[in-house]
């Protein structure tokens, strides 16, 4: 009695294995890093400088000498946006045909409105969604106004509380716009940033939780209403490369979110791309211009809060026009108010001029 197709297979394959066992072969886990890992690791930097391709050179990065994984992944402070948390903000969008220049720094082209060129250091709290909003409204008083001021990260961190998040544990930019509008934010003079002392060198420690809302001027000579700028206006600006150049050639630098890797952290100079490393967290920052490369490379000019200690004195440059590292995805921006709000004791609002 002949035996069935499928047995006579099981048989065969069980006869093989016998006289002919399959080899057992090891494979090397690939290492997985841990919190407690140091975020600068020499085999990025030789992975990125070993490619010309690459078009950006790395290396170990003094600011984050003595960081661990954990300790950069805190500084990362922008928080994932709920779903129907930007139902009701405005989009800006600009004409296809506003002719817009090849190249363009806001540095040079406001030389009048120093807050543009400053380097600041958020220190070992995840503030950076506070700095890239607080840096723009400051240059955009300048810009439309003429008003060289310096605002207060300190203010938006510390007093915008729930709406923008969890201060030093991470915000939303666009609510930081918002509460420029609602409640307006005081001068860096009235209440400075409280990661300044112990913090002036690279992986200083400890770290600090969110500062408390006091609401009075360090300054004794100032008063905390009267020193408040507001914001007339909060948007995102369209995804569109051409609209988010526009904006910034009409009204001033704006804040930009993106999705930091581990290679981020080891940026020298030249124009970044994703090569190597896993995903960090979301972090925000300045907007300030835009060009090409000799290579014909179209890049987007940004201004770190990381000291002049990291990247290009502080400075970096990203491919521009493919969304790199989400980098288009999420702009936000807002006019200011001419005139400064006052809110008394009795809680009628009052105005004066702004000085211009």
């Amino acid at each position: 009695m002949a035996l069935p197709m499928h047995s006579l297979l099981v048989a065969a394959l069980l006869f093989s294995m016998v006289i002919d066992p399959l080899p057992v072969v090891a494979v090397k886990p690939i290492p997985q890093l841990s919190s407690e890992s140091m975020i600068l690791q020499d085999a990025i930097v030789q992975k990125v400088n070993s490619d010309q391709s690459v078009g950006w050179k790395a290396s170990m990065n003094s600011r984050f000498s003595n960081y661990t994984i954990g300790q950069f992944k805190h500084i990362l402070g922008v928080k994932p946006m709920p779903q129907n948390g930007l139902g009701y903000v405005p989009v800006k969008t600009y004409p296809r045909n506003l002719m817009l220049p090849k190249q363009f720094d806001a540095r040079t082209a406001w030389p009048q409105c120093s807050t543009i060129g400053r380097i600041l250091d958020q220190g070992h709290c995840g503030s950076c969604w506070a700095f890239g909003a607080v840096e723009c409204l400051s240059d955009r008083f300048c810009i439309h106004f003429g008003m060289n001021i310096s605002l207060s990260v300190n203010d938006l961190l510390a007093c915008c509380g729930f709406m923008c998040g969890d201060g030093c544990d991470g915000g939303y930019p666009i609510y930081a716009w918002r509460y420029f509008v609602e409640s307006g934010v005081v001068t860096e003079q009235c209440d400075p940033y409280f990661d300044q002392v112990g913090c002036s060198h690279p992986g200083c420690e400890p770290s600090y939780p969110t500062p408390e809302c006091t609401k009075r001027c360090q300054d004794k000579n100032l008063l905390w209403e009267k020193t408040k700028h507001f914001g007339r206006s909060a948007y995102r600006v369209n995804s569109d490369p051409h609209d988010i150049m526009a904006e910034l050639f009409t009204n001033g630098p704006v804040e930009v979110a993106f999705t930091v890797y581990e290679d981020f952290a080891h940026y020298r100079s030249g124009i970044y791309r994703h090569v190597t490393g896993d995903v960090m967290g979301g972090h925000a920052v300045k907007l300030i211009g835009w060009g090409t490369s000799d290579d014909g490379v179209d890049y987007w000019l940004l201004a770190n809060q990381w000291n002049k200690g990291w990247g290009d004195d502080g400075y970096f440059k990203i491919v521009r026009g493919r969304n790199e590292c989400g980098i288009e995805e999420e702009v936000v921006a807002g006019l200011p108010l001419a005139e400064i709000l006052i809110r008394s004791n009795a809680g009628v609002d009052t105005t004066v001029e702004a000085t211009m």
